[in-house]
């Protein structure tokens, strides 16, 4: 069997969660054993129930999805499982980039930070990488600390940039190569003459 997926829906001020694993024959709902996935198209669900089959018919525009019930229509607000982190996070944030374990913190709160500086390191998928400052700035928040596992988004550390435009939260990692850094070219400097 795969991995359980969830989805997740608003309807009104209600959080709805939907388990469910993919298995040779479909979807199986996990939280409703009695309950068969007959079939799930974009625009069309057949659920069977004690033998009883019942077909909804779904809408969808953006984050909305209307449900055509017997009698009544749903409407639905599908809830990110990667919420954009604009709006609900400081400037100067340094969030995951994807879901982790912290393996070493280069820094303290309180501390000064250049623009490019590493600040801490996630391993993900069997690589490292570097989350570093977004700009010159202080260490105003750190969340960070070896061995804590993380998913996407976590705000990791929150730099307050010492220039009047702090950045927006954003992702400041790159992977680290474990071989080191590519050698740059070199190119003759103006006092070095050609030979002939």
């Amino acid at each position: 069997p795969s991995v359980p997926h969830t989805a997740r829906y608003l309807a009104g001020n209600t959080e709805h969660t939907v388990r469910y694993r993919t298995g040779r024959a479909g979807p199986v709902l996990l939280d409703r054993p009695g309950t068969r996935v007959v079939r799930a198209e974009p625009d069309r669900v057949v659920l069977e129930t004690g033998g009883v089959r019942r077909t909804w018919t779904v809408t969808r525009r953006g984050d909305t999805v209307w449900v055509d019930t017997p009698g009544a229509r749903l409407t639905l607000t599908a809830v990110s499982r990667f919420p954009e982190p604009g709006g609900r996070t400081a400037p100067g944030s340094l969030l995951a980039p994807m879901p982790g374990t912290v393996v070493r913190v280069a820094v303290a709160e309180g501390e000064r930070v250049e623009a490019g500086q590493p600040l801490l390191w996630l391993e993900a998928m069997k690589m490292e990488h570097r989350v570093t400052a977004p700009a010159d700035g202080t260490v105003t928040a750190l969340h960070a600390h070896p061995g804590r596992q993380v998913d996407v988004g976590t705000v990791l550390a929150v730099v307050t940039a010492d220039s009047p435009d702090p950045s927006d939260p954003v992702n400041h990692s790159d992977p680290v190569d474990p071989a080191g850094p590519e050698p740059r070219p070199t190119a003759p400097s103006d006092a070095e003459e050609p030979r002939p």
